[in-house]
């Protein structure tokens, strides 16, 4: 009985001792830093908080929006590689990070080489608006606009280098359109200027440029996507006018190269159960984004892809930023 006694009672120091540990180890344990490398109010910002609100809410931990601006999100991105892959630092991915390897010629880092995939979000559409003032209503009107006046009509975009702006070095390129190019620290700090018409264009991401558009402060003249896209069925794709001109982007998270496999799996798993949501689909879907759930191999696959697609983009458009 001595025997039995002694037994019982080691199990059940050995449970008291396990149980904090195991607790412990769950992750996450800590709040959870969300990179953003795009001012606050553009469209990045917008779906990683509401991300994030669900993010916290299911996993029991804060994830933190961080806005660590410049250099067309490299600043973000560099410091999300160099954080330790320990699953409390991730960062909001987007076109602007396949784009960069090819634009910018001294980049410190290879974004597909440094990083750990994790998750997709969302795909959508840019949105080509003018101030309500520019005497044009359709993207023809523009372009007869545009060579009427060379080199005299200014456009914004969110940064070099991000998909912002080569939509529209892609549109300049296929229309032979003059136009300068003013880049900001995000899309949302060009609007002002938009309204104003200080700077007639500007190629924004949908979700940051739809409500300008409902609020009538800027003018919609087409979106970027082959087709029209189900969030505004009534703007025309710009390829309507010109042919093959195309620009489709992706949200998504990536975390340090090294970060634990199953780490990545538990993030994976609370996005795609994010994304089955009816509520939080239902709020992407009022930003115009169609939700796009994939496994870690599968984002890793379309960030491949994406780099590859917009090299040939860059090339074509003959763009570079030291």
């Amino acid at each position: 009985m001595r025997i039995i006694r002694f037994c019982v009672a080691l199990l059940g120091f050995i449970a008291v001792s396990i149980v904090p540990a195991l607790a412990q180890d769950k992750y996450p344990n800590r709040p959870v830093r969300f990179v953003v490398s795009f001012a606050a109010g553009g469209s990045n910002d917008i779906i990683a908080r509401v991300l994030c609100d669900w993010l916290s809410e299911r996993l029991g931990q804060q994830f933190v929006v961080e806005n660590r601006t410049g250099a067309s999100g490299n600043v973000g991105a560099q410091s999300v590689i160099n954080s330790a892959p320990d699953g409390y630092t991730v960062m909001f991915v987007g076109p602007n990070n396949a784009i960069s390897q090819s634009v910018f010629r001294r980049l410190p880092f290879d974004f597909v080489r440094d990083t750990a995939p994790v998750a997709g979000i969302m795909t959508l559409t840019n949105i080509m608006v003018v101030p309500p003032s520019l005497p044009v209503n359709t993207v023809a009107e523009f372009i007869a606009y545009a060579k009427a006046h060379p080199g005299k009509l200014s456009f914004a975009s969110s940064g070099n280098g991000t998909s912002v702006h080569m939509s529209a070095e892609l549109f300049k390129a296929m229309t032979k359109c003059e136009m300068q190019h003013v880049p900001y620290r995000g899309s949302a700090l060009a609007f002002p200027d938009i309204i104003s018409d200080k700077v007639q264009l500007i190629f924004d991401n949908l979700p940051s440029a739809l409500e300008q558009v409902r609020g009538g402060t800027v003018r919609a003249l087409g979106v970027t996507s082959p087709q029209r896209w189900p969030g505004v069925p009534d703007v025309p794709a710009i390829a309507e006018t010109v042919p093959g001109f195309e620009s489709v982007g992706f949200y998504g998270i990536s975390a340090p190269k090294g970060t634990p496999p199953e780490i990545v799996d538990t993030l994976n798993k609370a996005v795609g159960d994010a994304l089955k949501d009816p509520k939080l689909v239902a709020r992407l879907a009022e930003m115009g984004g169609i939700p796009k759930p994939m496994t870690p191999a599968e984002f890793g696959k379309l960030i491949s892809d994406e780099t590859e697609k917009w090299r040939k983009v860059v090339e074509f458009a003959g763009v570079s930023v030291d």
